[in-house]
């Protein structure tokens, strides 16, 4: 190890809001019952043209009690990205039990991001500045800087170590768990508020997801299927994945920090990966995406057998999907453990996706449960155990939770449970 043992990265603390629900007691209620998060799109009205119809949308938030959700704040900060993040953010860090004072403040760091940002923000000024030569809102282009997520958290949180935003594409929510380990075992920090929100239901991204061949898109005949039906990773009927939204927030903190303050985490992130496909701007590479993973596990000093549960990246595209498969079978050596694939439950939330589905995995690690995949229909080219048959009781040790992005981002990593 290049840092002692007591700069590893523990889990002090996590949130999320998914189409699954608003509160994470209920989503992680709706995914073990296996229910579907993804409904008709109902974001913006939709032409009759328009080849997109259905999504994971977040419930309902304002309601909730949060200085942030006030009429004034939000009509400012009006992309949604910002009131996901803050809310995920300060939940987290309430149920980690860290209090950020002015003596720990500067020991506190934010690496919390976004894949996409507050582009929506942007597009509705460039709408009344076309249509009506309405000059931009002073807040439009501060809601579009990926960079100002983070700072509205550390505004909010009283953060003053480092600030960064990482970008990986869809692995964003993971690497910004991953860079914030790093800025813990450099001695840059005690704890990192870590994490990723987006909120991509805006007319342009999803019609542009259509025409990459990206997004779900209904067989011929088959346009009435039930949305809930239309995420369906490692599936021999995979049509692409739903686009959804959300957000996550995972506090991470030093074992020394934990033992000092009298906290008790659960589970420690024991191993990463991270790693460049360098081959094209969508498909993935098998050889840096299993060499991804067999970072991570090298890091966390173990082996494959060790592992019992993996939390795939699984969009339900294609190639994808099967160069995940392939890479998992290269590193189990055809002994894969149970694969559950939270995406067939939620949609693809871009960036904050893998940040999501760690916090499911994380749970899972908690209660001895490993959540099903639904909607599988196997593809004989894929032997896998995909946990279909509902929620599965098993004992985790270590978890590899896999995230891959658009331009070869890969990022792996391993979670350990603390005895």
């Amino acid at each position: 190890m290049l840092f002692s043992e007591g700069k590893r990265a523990v889990i002090a603390g996590y949130d999320a809001i998914s189409p699954l629900g608003s509160e994470l007691a209920e989503q992680w209620l709706n995914a073990l019952a296996g229910r579907s998060g993804i409904g008709p799109l109902t974001r913006f009205p939709l032409r009759d043209d328009f080849p997109v119809r259905i999504a994971g949308q977040v419930p309902e938030i304002d309601h909730l009690h949060y200085p942030f959700l006030t009429a004034r704040h939000q009509a400012a900060w009006s992309s949604p990205v910002f009131k996901y993040a803050m809310l995920s953010a300060a939940r987290a860090l309430e149920r980690s039990g860290i209090h950020i004072d002015a003596g720990l403040a500067p020991r506190v760091a934010v690496t919390y991001s976004s894949a996409v940002g507050g582009i929506d923000a942007i597009l509705t000024a460039d709408r009344q500045l076309q249509s009506e030569r309405k000059l931009p809102h002073p807040y439009a282009n501060p809601n579009s800087c990926i960079n100002m997520i983070g700072g509205k958290i550390a505004m909010l949180t009283g953060a003053k170590g480092p600030i960064l935003s990482t970008i990986t594409a869809c692995a964003t929510g993971l690497t910004s768990m991953l860079v914030g380990a790093m800025l813990l075992a450099h001695d840059r920090a005690d704890v990192a508020i870590c994490g990723a929100v987006d909120c991509s239901l805006v007319e342009p991204i999803l019609a542009g997801f259509h025409t990459m061949n990206g997004a779900y898109h209904p067989k011929q005949g088959q346009e009435n299927e039930p949305p809930a039906r239309a995420s369906r990773p490692f599936s021999v009927d995979r049509r692409g994945f739903v686009v959804s939204e959300g957000a996550g927030a995972v506090i991470l903190a030093t074992k020394e920090f934990t033992a000092a303050h009298g906290l008790h985490p659960s589970v420690e992130l024991a191993g990463w990966g991270m790693t460049s496909d360098a081959h094209h701007f969508v498909m993935p590479a098998k050889d840096t995406v299993q060499q991804c993973m067999q970072d991570a596990l090298r890091d966390a000093g173990i082996v494959a057998a060790d592992i019992a549960a993996v939390n795939a990246h699984a969009t339900s595209t294609r190639i994808g999907d099967r160069v995940e498969y392939d890479a998992l079978q290269t590193i189990f050596a055809g002994q894969l453990p149970p694969v559950s694939a939270n995406k067939s439950l939620m949609g693809h939330a871009m960036g904050a996706s893998s940040v999501i589905e760690t916090i499911f995995a994380l749970r899972g690690m908690e209660e001895s449960l490993v959540l099903p995949t639904i909607n599988h229909q196997p593809d004989p080219e894929m032997e896998l155990d995909c946990v279909t048959e509902g929620a599965r009781p098993l004992v985790q040790e270590h978890v590899l939770k896999n995230a891959f992005g658009f331009g070869g981002c890969n990022a792996c990593a391993v979670l350990r449970k603390i005895a």
